[in-house]
């Protein structure tokens, strides 16, 4: 498995960005896909981006297609999520994982193996 851990979140008035990264360590990051998920209070948790493990293939949930990108960079083990455009229904605990490549691509929490701490993105109205 690998290590992961994210970096980036806070406080932002509606229609501002934030930026969040995902560093990992451990096993080779080209095994990986990486996703990033979120999780608001009541809610269940849901795969907001995920990237292929060579930055081919993306996937977006519909409610943030167009304001956030998911981005990777194989030589430094990181991933990244760049949100712009930000509504207070993002706020949420955002999760970056990591799931072993198996040809697709995957958006279901239990395919990821790998988890990070989590970090909160607070969006005030």
């Amino acid at each position: 498995q690998v290590q992961l851990v994210e970096s980036g979140g806070g406080l932002v008035q509606a229609g501002g960005s934030l930026g969040l990264s995902c560093a990992a360590s451990g096993r080779a990051f080209t095994n990986y896909d990486m996703g990033w998920f979120r999780q608001a209070p009541g809610k269940e948790r849901e795969a907001v981006a995920v990237i292929n493990w060579n930055g081919g293939r993306t996937y977006y949930v519909d409610s943030v297609k167009g304001r956030f990108t998911i981005s990777r960079d194989n030589a430094k083990n990181t991933v990244y999520l760049q949100m712009n455009s930000l509504k207070p229904e993002d706020t949420a605990v955002y999760y970056c994982a990591a799931a072993l490549w198996r040809g697709g691509i995957t958006t279901s929490a239990g395919d990821f193996t790998s988890w990070g701490q989590g970090t909160q993105v607070t969006v005030s109205s």
